[in-house]
């Protein structure tokens, strides 16, 4: 397959760039508006002490809130993904800083504002309603901050944790520069001498390659790097579990596990039954290392095996222009309109789509919906990539959805749903592509994918989300994250989860240092979760047709109206239970199956 050359953003032809003048012509325009937001700050205090004073003032207020809410989406959408494009670009780091400062001061002018709320009596907040029927569309935000009413402080004290706000995101930030800008990998040499340039974006396609002695060499590189930064990246999660106990005390809940999903109307338990779930299907993940040790031919499977195909030659070169056409042919089970949304983020220039010199590593949807969505890539023309552009549009169209079917104060979904429209696309195109083909050898290529699918998102995002609980216990505890104590409790994790027939090569005990999803609070156990309601929603639209397809839109077009648990159940997945993720890994086990089946 040939290597993609890595330009400097200049270089970069525009047609494959997202059009960011949608939100706004020019940094003049930016800084125009930067400066017109700062007035917001007086205009949140002047309802200070009169939230519950009447009905239409109360109104009044969330109107207001929705119109910063729009207005500052623009400001910090644009910002943040100028600032992702080269994350060396001084400027745009300036503009993230400036669009974060005004938010935060208009969040600490605010504060008033959920201590007002709560203090209001209910039968006084029931007249309201009947008084103002406008005031209904704000009922859901109101109930979702007096459920809370044992964590909200007082009007000064949440003045101060508004104002901390911005420190408490440095550790963050400071990891992603140092991951993303600063630091630097030497060039790696294949079997026959060709160099190859490895970045943070490179690491996963050199790791696919069918060279050994590229694949070990990149792997004891990359983690060599890491190595000589441990210190430093282990200090930036020591603080962002800091901060997270900070504030979890504040708000008086137990641990920082409770507070993150609090917030999100997810029970605490839902993630540790996960874990046990996933510890009770270890088996299933044991036979697949062992079934990749055997199509590999390998005395010894190593950690640097894990990535490269184990149907190597039926691997193809897949352009961005293919991989748009199989994703809109797949997708069309999901009806005209959505194609016809998928095709107008195509044209329109929603995806930024190649690397360049300085971009931030990965993949994501930028949530920010006005006027539309926007999403990063960093494709190469392979499989994965096609499939990352599916994940991807699945998060944008959920997010264009629930913008246009929701009133902005219920738009945004919370995050235990985010990965299920995305994951439900990607399974849809696994589906699609199996279901052309009877051939053998690619039938097999395209299963170890899926088996590839459900290692990396329930397997692997599981014991990261193991991982991530252990160092909330360890922090909560008193202990410092260490680089070591990191390393130890990882190694230990990852034998676990791959078990005995897995070399856990001491490289591998880094790997949680270039992970940027540990500073997501608690995020990653949803990937796992979602994977498996993604799979119960794919295979219900594939047999149930048109009535599925309605009962799934409905839930994308539902953003935040209602906890997560319900919406999910509209799509027809009861999350309350561990059967999705049960049922999830019984499908992980005949797709094993059918693979031993092929290979005989």
């Amino acid at each position: 397959m040939a290597e993609q050359k890595i330009l400097k953003r200049s270089e970069v032809p525009e047609e494959f760039t997202w059009n960011l003048k949608d939100m706004f012509e020019s940094d003049e325009a930016w800084l125009a508006e930067y400066e017109a937001l700062k007035e917001y700050g007086a205009k949140v205090a002047a309802y200070q002490g009169r939230l519950g004073e009447s009905a239409e003032t109360l109104l009044e207020f969330f109107k207001l809130d929705d119109e910063i809410t729009v207005r500052f989406e623009k400001l910090h959408g644009y910002a943040s993904c100028h600032g992702d494009e080269d994350m060396g670009n001084s400027t745009y780091q300036d503009f993230r800083g400036k669009a974060m400062s005004v938010i935060v001061a208009v969040s600490s002018a605010s504060a008033f504002a959920t201590p007002e709320v709560m203090a209001i009596p209910e039968e006084t907040l029931n007249r309201f309603y009947e008084e103002c029927p406008e005031l209904e569309t704000y009922r859901r935000s109101l109930y979702k901050i007096r459920r809370r009413a044992e964590h909200i402080l007082s009007k000064e004290e949440e003045a101060l944790l508004a104002a901390a706000s911005e420190m408490a995101d440095y550790s963050d930030k400071i990891g992603s520069i140092l991951r993303n800008a600063d630091m630097k990998f030497p060039s790696v040499t294949d079997k026959d001498g060709n160099e190859h340039q490895l970045t943070g974006g490179s690491f996963v396609p050199l790791e696919e390659s069918s060279d050994r002695d590229l694949r070990k060499k990149v792997f004891e590189t990359f983690y060599g790097v890491f190595g000589d930064f441990k210190n430093t990246i282990a200090m930036t999660l020591d603080g962002e579990f800091k901060q997270r106990n900070f504030f979890a005390k504040a708000r008086k809940y137990n641990t920082t596990l409770e507070a993150a999903l609090d917030h999100t109307e997810v029970p605490a338990e839902v993630y540790t039954n996960l874990i046990e779930a996933v510890h009770q299907n270890l088996d299933k993940m044991y036979r697949y290392v062992a079934l990749r040790k055997k199509m590999l031919g390998v005395d010894e499977l190593h950690m640097y095996d894990v990535y490269t195909p184990i149907v190597a030659d039926a691997a193809s070169e897949i352009s961005f222009d293919e991989a748009k056409e199989t994703v809109l042919e797949a997708l069309a089970v999901l009806g005209e309109d959505y194609v016809a949304l998928l095709k107008e983020g195509f044209e329109n220039r929603w995806i930024d789509v190649y690397e360049n010199e300085g971009k931030r590593g990965g993949a994501y949807s930028s949530g920010n919906s006005i006027p539309h969505p926007y999403v990063l890539l960093n494709h190469k023309n392979n499989l994965d990539s096609m499939f990352t552009l599916a994940h991807e549009m699945g998060h944008a169209l959920h997010s264009y959805h629930s913008t246009k079917y929701q009133p902005i104060n219920t738009a945004n979904y919370v995050i235990f749903v985010a990965e299920v429209a995305s994951t439900c696309n990607e399974v849809l195109l696994m589906r699609h592509l199996l279901s052309k083909t009877t051939d053998k050898h690619e039938r097999a290529y395209l299963i170890n994918h899926f088996l590839d699918s459900f290692k990396g998102t329930v397997y692997r995002q599981t014991m990261f989300a193991e991982f991530e609980l252990a160092m909330g216990k360890m922090s909560e505890s008193g202990m410092s994250l260490t680089a070591d104590a990191l390393s130890a409790k990882y190694h230990e994790l990852n034998k676990l989860y791959f078990g005995p027939e897995m070399v856990s090569d001491d490289g591998i005990a880094l790997e949680w240092a270039r992970i940027p999803h540990f500073f997501y609070n608690y995020y990653v156990f949803q990937y796992a979760t979602g994977f498996s309601a993604a799979v119960a929603i794919a295979n219900k639209i594939l047999e149930e047709g048109e009535p599925a397809v309605k009962a799934y839109k409905k839930f994308l077009s539902g953003g935040g109206s209602t906890d997560p648990i319900s919406l999910l159940k509209i799509a027809g997945v009861d999350m309350s239970t561990p059967d999705p993720v049960n049922s999830a890994l019984k499908l992980f086990g005949e797709l094993i199956d059918e693979m031993e089946e092929l290979i005989k």
